[in-house]
């Protein structure tokens, strides 16, 4: 039960999270950029994003650092009022992850799982976002740590420098 509960979630978050990554490649309602972070609104349907990109990548294979080609890489944080979606965490890594993969990431002590499906990859659910975001307001930086399909070891490091202030504003602008 818990498994198939998990798999409809995570359905319910690929196709939300394709819709959002969508609306952000097409968005140029950029409404702020507080240091390393962005804000985002789109008003039809309401939503609202904060996005940053890394400060630092990392690919190695077998070892040895490789040079990889890799589309966006995001970490987002996404509130959607009609859908009840409430500060969701989604990662874009720039590539297919592995099959059944999962996504590390560290932030100061706390560590988490990303799951991951294609290209993203998100808490399973609501309690971890919210695990999650409050771990990313008090830390200085997210590190997470993937494999693509290609089997490369990927580490993007993403500076926390402005995060609570664009969370809390993305999140008020969606607040009805």
């Amino acid at each position: 039960m818990i498994l198939n509960f998990s798999i409809k979630i995570g359905f319910a978050a690929a196709l939300l999270f394709a819709t959002t990554a969508a609306a952000q490649e097409s968005s140029s309602n950029r409404v702020s950029a507080s240091t390393d972070w962005s804000v985002f609104v789109e008003s039809d349907p309401s939503e609202c994003w904060a996005v940053s990109a890394p400060k630092e990548t990392l690919n190695t294979r077998d070892g040895n650092t490789v040079d990889v080609r890799r589309g966006d890489i995001r970490l987002i944080v996404f509130y959607r009022p009609s859908e009840n979606v409430n500060g969701q965490v989604m990662f874009t890594g720039g590539y297919p992850f592995a099959p059944e993969s999962t996504v590390s990431v560290q932030i100061g002590d706390a560590s988490f799982q990303m799951f991951t499906q294609g290209e993203t990859a998100w808490p399973a659910t609501p309690e971890e976002d919210a695990s999650f975001v409050a771990a990313m307001k008090r830390g200085a930086n997210a590190v997470l740590t993937a494999r693509s399909g290609r089997g490369t070891q990927t580490q993007d490091t993403f500076s926390l420098l402005g995060f609570t202030a664009a969370v809390e504003e993305a999140a008020s602008r969606c607040a009805g």
